[in-house]
């Protein structure tokens, strides 16, 4: 997977956005809606990030244009933290692409709300955060709720209630994860979609996938391209396997009939060897093998 873009950009010196006291005052109103929590300022410096943020991938263009908004109208909504127990650190709970942005405008303060959470709690409202602004892509979603059920034991049907979706949706995201880390790459820096990679995971053979991957790239292939292409392989996979099998049970006939051909001889040679003058005839009929073993009425 694509991993977190660190970023430096020229800066030149923007008009100064709202001071400590003026950004307090604004955010005053918030208070209410931030369930009465008081706002502070802390220092960028001072926010360690959520280690269980789901989100890995943070493109340039869009800090940037969260920056400029930044700039001209100040951070409207506090960032969540929490204070990590034992010790004086604040840890971001929420507003990771406001502390990213403000980190970019050099800004000294940034306000801040405090949230009373453990780590699992923490983990467990900045996935839901990310879920719900949908701005994760999709193998980053899969991991997320992958990570929500981890955390709270909680089974396919029991998280799609907590997301509001379907259970098939969830299972859905769940197989993306079957993709390796390097193809889950290629896939997302060439803009295939998810359908396209549900697709892929028909192929079950890991190297083989990569293979057709690589094909569905090169072409430049479409959903319904991808999904008409992937059935064709499928389609012959199954013929190929199918007339193997056929093949191979063939084999195991023939060599159960000449198991019990010599089972037949070894057991006429014995009573042979006992003394009793015992007589076999093999003979080939249509569609079968008559075997007649003769015992004289004398013996």
């Amino acid at each position: 997977m694509a991993g977190i873009l660190f970023f430096q950009k020229t800066r030149q010196t923007p008009p100064k956005p709202d001071s400590e006291k003026e950004t307090a005052a604004k955010l005053q109103g918030e208070e209410a809606a931030a369930g009465g929590e008081r706002i502070f300022m802390l220092s960028p410096d001072e926010i360690t990030p959520n280690p269980a943020q789901p989100r890995r991938f943070f493109t340039e263009d869009a800090i940037c244009r969260l920056a400029d908004s930044i700039r001209q109208h100040g951070i409207i909504q506090p960032l969540a933290v929490r204070r990590v127990e034992g010790s004086g650190v604040y840890e971001l709970v929420a507003g990771e692409r406001r502390l990213r942005a403000a980190r970019l405008l050099g800004l000294e303060r940034v306000p801040c709300v405090t949230v009373n959470a453990d780590s699992e709690e923490s983990a467990h409202l900045a996935i839901i955060e990310n879920i719900q602004r949908e701005n994760l892509n999709m193998f980053e979603q899969a991991q997320a709720i992958a990570r929500l059920m981890q955390i709270h034991c909680l089974t396919q049907e029991k998280i799609a209630s907590q997301l509001s979706c379907s259970q098939s949706y969830v299972a859905n995201k769940l197989r993306l994860l079957r993709i390796p880390p390097e193809d889950r790459e290629e896939i997302l820096t060439s803009s295939l979609t998810e359908r396209h990679a549900r697709a892929l995971l028909r192929i079950k053979d890991a190297n083989r996938r990569r293979s057709v991957m690589h094909t569905v790239i090169r072409r430049g292939m479409n959903v319904s391209a991808t999904e008409e292409y992937v059935d064709r392989l499928v389609e012959a996979e199954r013929t190929r396997e199918n007339e193997e099998k056929r093949r191979g049970t063939k084999k195991l006939v023939v060599r159960d009939v000449r198991l019990l051909y010599n089972t037949i001889d070894r057991a006429v040679e014995t009573v042979r060897l006992s003394g009793l003058p015992v007589e076999t005839l093999r003979r080939e009929c249509a569609g079968s093998t008559e075997i007649v073993i003769r015992i004289p009425k004398e013996a």
